[in-house]
């Protein structure tokens, strides 16, 4: 291909498209105008780089091409209204949108660890068959209650935060295969009911609850919140309503993933109580008072907040613009 003959010809389409490119605004005619150009162009960059790849030219069409692009499509980009939003509409309506799925879910595994915790009380042998006498002496006597003060208070928020999110972020992501979410969730469970059945069967419970209570309220709720939302992302393809499994499971993961974003603040929260309040000398009245202060809150922005922006239409989804299209269903 002659490539100065080629560019001869096409030279003035080119221009015309950069002139469109660098106006503020574009008429109806000259917004048509702009998307065949942007077609032709394309077109002259798939021939210029399958007969004469020219890497100037091939860089200059790509570029132009690019502001085309960007022109024709737009561009929004994020800012604060766009976070405030978020945590004043989206986030809590999502919340308030599945209370069902988590509060139900928060009953099961209260009552679950209530049953472990009693049957592990009437049947010691679950723990010195697993610990020896030295290890359960020293589990209740100190390294229960150290485990808080072991590390420097903001590493062990940290720590404590990273590895609750990690938790969340499991129930969550294998929430679409179901099981796994009921895995986590009952060993996280099961594992707390057998710690306070062994502290509490050593007159050891006024401890366990003062150290727990706390940052625990917030923590497990959060979990809880996790576990039913991937839960819900697994009943969306088994029973997708008058949507196709495709659309009901894609709906339901852009929700997950922004309750998924919004847990992460609820989770430094109460990462923050369990590294500063919990090991702090505050009495134990006082630190479990911070503890259902901050359980209270979580509640009051999902059942004030989070309806009020049900009520207004806040699904908890993205923006019907940032969605792909679907197909029309019959109701």
């Amino acid at each position: 291909m002659d490539l100065d003959a080629f560019i001869a010809t096409h030279l003035g389409q080119w221009r015309r498209l950069e002139e469109l490119v660098g106006r503020r605004r574009l008429s109806g005619a000259e917004s048509d105008e702009l998307l065949d150009l942007y077609q032709r162009v394309s077109t002259h960059l798939s021939v210029v780089r399958s007969s004469s790849p020219d890497p100037s030219l091939v860089s200059y069409l790509s570029a132009l091409l690019a502001r085309a692009r960007h022109t024709a499509t737009g561009s929004r980009a994020t800012t604060w209204r766009d976070g405030a939003r978020f945590f004043t509409q989206t986030f809590p309506a999502a919340l308030y949108r599945t209370r069902r799925w988590w509060l139900a879910t928060m009953v099961g595994s209260v009552l679950l660890a209530l049953v472990v915790g009693a049957w592990a009380v009437r049947h010691p042998e679950v723990f010195t068959q697993q610990m020896t006498r030295g290890e359960i002496d020293a589990y209740v006597g100190t390294d229960f209650e150290n485990y808080y003060s072991e590390y420097p208070h903001h590493e062990f928020a940290t720590l404590v935060w990273t590895n609750n999110a990690w938790v969340a972020a499991q129930c969550i992501a294998m929430g679409v295969l179901g099981l796994p979410v009921l895995w986590v969730l009952a060993q996280n469970v099961i594992s707390v009911g057998l710690a306070g059945a062994l502290m509490v069967s050593h007159d050891r419970g006024s401890l366990f609850f003062g150290l727990i209570l706390p940052h625990g309220l917030l923590e497990l709720t959060a979990i809880f919140v996790a576990a039913a939302v991937g839960l819900r992302l697994f009943w969306s393809w088994i029973e997708p309503g008058p949507r196709s499994r495709l659309d009901s499971l894609a709906a339901e993961g852009r929700t997950a993933a922004g309750i998924a974003l919004g847990l992460v603040v609820v989770l430094f929260v109460s990462g923050g109580i369990e590294g500063f309040v919990t090991p702090s000398g505050l009495p134990t009245w006082g630190r479990i008072l911070i503890g259902i202060v901050a359980e209270s809150l979580f509640f009051a922005y999902v059942f004030v907040v989070g309806r009020r922006a049900a009520r207004a239409g806040v699904t908890g989804d993205v923006a019907e613009s940032d969605q792909v299209a679907t197909a029309p269903v019959a109701a």
